[in-house]
C-alpha cells in the first residue's frame, strides 16, 4: 500500500494531480484545497497518500499535504454515509484544525457547508468525531469538562477575509484559495489588506 509519494508535480487537474516519482507517474486524487496549495508543475512535492481499492475501479490514491489531513480523511470515512468524495469536500471547507474546532463547538452548520453534506450527515460527523484518536497520543478533539463552557476560538484574519469575500458574492472555494495564496505570501497581513489582495488574486 502506498502511504507517501515524494517526486515532482507533473500535472494539476480539476480533481487530481500527476506526481512523477523517478519517471513513474502516479495519479493522485485531491481536494480543491490541496490542489490549490500544490507547488507549480516541475517542482518537488511530498504527498501523504491514502490508498483505497475497489473491484470496479482498482487502486485509487488520495493525496494530502499533511499527515493530519490524511488522518482526518480516514476518520471521516469511518462514519456511515461519508465516502471519499464527501470526506474531501469536508476538508476543502474545514482543514483539520478548523474541523476540530467545529466538532468541539458541535457546530454542524460549519460542517454542512461542505458540498454534498446535509444537516443530518453533518450532525453525525460532529457526534462521531468527538474524541477520536488522531495519532501521536493525541485526540481529534478533547471533550469539554462537564458544565464547562468552551470559549469560541478567536476569528483568524484568513477566516474573516474568506467570510468577507463570500459576502461580496464569491464562492467559498475560490475565496479560500485566494486568501490562502495571500496569507502564504504575507503571513502577518492585516484583514483589510488581505481582503484587498485576495480581490486582486480573484481578478487575475
Amino acid at each position: 500500500m502506498i502511504g507517501r509519494l515524494a517526486g515532482a508535480v507533473a500535472e494539476i487537474g480539476e480533481e487530481e494531480a500527476l506526481i512523477d516519482v523517478l519517471g513513474v507517474g502516479y495519479v493522485v486524487r485531491c481536494g480543491a484545497r490541496t490542489l490549490s496549495r500544490l507547488p507549480p508543475v516541475g517542482e518537488d512535492v511530498t504527498v501523504h497518500v491514502e490508498t483505497q481499492w475497489s473491484e470496479a475501479q482498482g487502486p485509487r490514491l488520495y493525496g494530502f499535504l499533511s499527515r493530519d489531513e490524511r488522518r482526518a480523511f480516514v476518520l471521516l470515512q469511518a462514519i456511515q454515509g461519508v465516502g471519499p468524495k464527501a470526506a474531501l469536500a469536508v476538508l476543502d471547507v474545514l482543514p483539520p484544525a478548523e474541523l476540530a474546532q467545529a466538532v468541539a463547538r458541535e457546530d454542524k452548520a460549519q460542517v454542512a457547508r461542505a458540498q454534498g453534506v446535509g444537516p443530518k450527515l453533518a450532525q453525525r460527523i460532529v457526534v462521531e468525531l468527538k474524541d477520536k484518536p488522531i495519532g501521536d497520543g493525541g485526540v481529534f478533539v478533547a471533550a469539554p469538562l462537564p458544565g464547562a463552557a468552551e470559549p469560541p476560538p478567536a476569528p483568524s484574519v484568513a477566516g474573516e477575509a474568506v467570510a468577507a469575500l463570500m459576502g461580496l458574492g464569491f464562492a467559498e472555494p475560490a475565496a479560500r484559495r485566494a486568501v490562502e495564496q495571500v496569507v502564504l505570501r504575507e503571513p502577518d497581513i492585516g484583514l483589510n489588506a488581505a481582503i484587498k489582495a485576495a480581490l486582486q488574486e480573484l481578478g487575475r
